[in-house]
């Protein structure tokens, strides 16, 4: 087809208009058209560019749907590829939110390279940088779709500098700080005091994640057929999904990486325990139970249901509470204690890494050369010591 187009004068300025053939669908006549030239040459030099365009086969009509229509398109397209998890769709939704606060009605082929920029700058002023990050990284992905489907030309967050707050002294000194954990005593009084307060369910909950460095999202998805007592294993591979706390409402999903998916080596201390609290599950399967074979459930409201990490987040600091123990930890510090108990046994990094099932942490890290460097420390004074003594 051979584009046509001609210019007319409106008012003081000029406007262009190209006929684009008729719609194959409606089969009703298209044309586009742009005014505001101050003169008759400019005008013709705009249409002489679309014209050029259209010949060489990159010409695109922009189309003139709004940010937040592409948004949910987008969206829809981004959740049915099965390769994303609801928790990170949910993320997305989230991100999206933020950015149609920002832009709210304006057409997607209206936002420039500098309007962005703008934004992004608004963002710095409102949010912390990682927030800021996530939020850029889901606009990229929803203007480079755009590009790519054809709905713009090009994409305006191409060229965008994220904008960078100067840290403050008491930022810059609490990145050096180490994460809490328990020390050995602390984790053993801790775990003595759970026993003696708390049903046994929580001794063992507690004791599997000072015992395997196991995430409590991964804790809650444990099932029975995981639990390889014969070798003393226990296979990860899923993780609990539950945002809004219903206890029935909830979704086992697959981990966030490669190196989350693993097999944990646990001691008889750890399965003795198990095996104790098997036993004392299978009494109580007796009443009305949900059975999907959860280690930890729920035991008098939904039993076997899985227990959520918000109870046993609950569970732990009311503990806490009520003994002597100067730190105060989440599940999650038991994951750093078993990290640095790791360290002091001497275990290398990497195995540490592997057992925790991390690519790469910084915190793991930190908290290993924390404690490696008291160790060498140690050392030295022993050697000194017996110097001192020749």
């Amino acid at each position: 087809m051979t584009l046509k187009g001609h210019i007319y004068k409106r008012g003081a300025t000029y406007t262009y208009v190209v006929d684009l053939g008729k719609d194959p669908i409606t089969n009703k006549r298209r044309q586009k058209s742009k005014g505001g030239f101050r003169t008759k040459k400019e005008a013709q030099a705009a249409l002489a560019e679309i014209l050029t365009e259209y010949h060489r086969g990159t010409y695109i009509n922009e189309s003139e749907i709004t940010l937040k229509e592409f948004v949910k398109k987008w969206l829809e397209l981004y959740s049915s590829t099965g390769k994303v998890k609801i928790s990170t769709i949910r993320v997305r939704v989230h991100e999206t939110n933020n950015i149609l606060k920002y832009f709210k009605q304006v057409k997607l082929k209206d936002i420039t390279g500098t309007m962005y920029q703008d934004f992004l700058l608004y963002l710095n002023t409102k949010f912390a940088e990682n927030t800021l990050l996530g939020i850029h990284r889901t606009a990229r992905m929803i203007f480079k779709k755009a590009v790519e489907l054809k709905y713009i030309k090009s994409d305006p967050t191409q060229y965008s500098v994220i904008p960078k707050k100067q840290k403050t002294v008491a930022e810059l000194e609490s990145e050096e700080e180490i994460p809490k954990y328990f020390e050995k005593e602390e984790l053993l009084e801790f775990l003595d005091t759970v026993k003696k307060l708390a049903n046994p369910q929580y001794y063992t909950i507690f004791l599997t994640l000072a015992y395997t460095g196991m995430r409590i999202g991964e804790l809650c998805a444990l099932k029975w057929k995981d639990i390889d007592f014969k070798d003393k294993e226990i296979k990860i591979y899923k993780t609990y999904y539950n945002p809004t706390n219903n206890t029935i409402k909830y979704t086992l999903l697959p981990p966030k990486t490669r190196t989350a998916k693993r097999n944990v080596s646990i001691d008889d201390t750890l399965i003795k325990e198990l095996k104790k609290h098997k036993t004392r599950q299978n009494k109580l399967k007796l009443t009305s139970w949900h059975d999907e074979d959860f280690v930890f459930t729920k035991i008098i409201n939904y039993p076997g249901y899985p227990e959520t990490p918000k109870q046993i987040e609950l569970k732990m600091a009311q503990i806490l509470k009520k003994s002597n123990i100067a730190t105060l930890l989440t599940p999650h510090g038991l994951r750093h204690t078993h990290a640095s108990l790791l360290a002091q046994a001497g275990v290398r990094l990497q195995e540490i890494m592997d057992r925790l099932g991390h690519q790469d942490d910084n915190i793991t890290r930190n908290i290993y050369l924390h404690v490696t460097k008291d160790m060498k420390k140690e050392a030295l004074q022993k050697f000194s010591k017996l110097m001192q003594n020749l």
